[in-house]
């Protein structure tokens, strides 16, 4: 199965559109509070098509990801009960719970770890307002957090995605699926 070999031809053309940072955008910002698909997927072949524009659209991505963030996170402060049935019945709850106690443990460390995670964003962001955590904290963590993300991401398509492009063209079904196993694994432990 070519699945994520099409979409990743398809994410190169994206790439390519005088309208893609707009994309990558929302992609980012709809991420951090509602959407499954991580920016990264976009971001990564942008800055293979403009590697000298690395810089600019780790930032975008992060600004956008937390203005998402931020969405989620009202969407968690004042709407959690008309949200809680969806968070159930994408079986987010052990995860959701589970942030709310890191939240009140952890506050601005958990928001800059949850930055970097392969859990979805939105569960933080959701789970940060809902236990109402300090909003500046909530910003200053996200912005740590899924910067440093984003920024490591695109420095390492940078400086080394000319010479990994090929191998990424020729194995991106196998590392897609693997990501899917790993990402499996990991929630099945989390919830364990």
């Amino acid at each position: 199965m070519r699945i994520f070999g099409r979409l990743y031809d398809w994410m190169l053309r994206a790439a390519r559109h005088r309208h893609a940072h707009w994309y990558l955008g929302a992609t980012s910002a709809a991420e951090a509070s509602f959407f499954p698909l991580p920016p990264d997927v976009m971001l990564a072949p942008m800055v293979l098509s403009q590697p000298q524009r690395w810089l600019r659209l780790a930032a975008w991505t992060t600004l956008t990801s937390v203005g998402g963030g931020l969405l989620g996170y009202l969407i968690g402060y004042f709407l959690l009960d008309a949200v809680l049935p969806l968070i159930d019945h994408w079986g987010y709850r052990p995860a959701y719970e589970t942030a709310v106690g890191w939240f009140e443990h952890y506050g601005f460390w958990a928001v800059l770890t949850a930055g970097f995670t392969p859990i979805p964003f939105k569960v933080f962001t959701i789970s940060a307002g809902a236990a109402q955590m300090n909003m500046l904290l909530f910003v200053l963590g996200a912005l740590a957090g899924r910067g440093g993300r984003f920024f490591l991401v695109s420095g390492l398509m940078r400086w080394f995605g000319g010479s990994l492009e090929p191998h990424l063209k020729r194995y991106i079904d196998v590392i897609g699926w693997a990501a899917l196993v790993v990402l499996a694994v990991g929630l099945w432990i989390w919830k364990g």
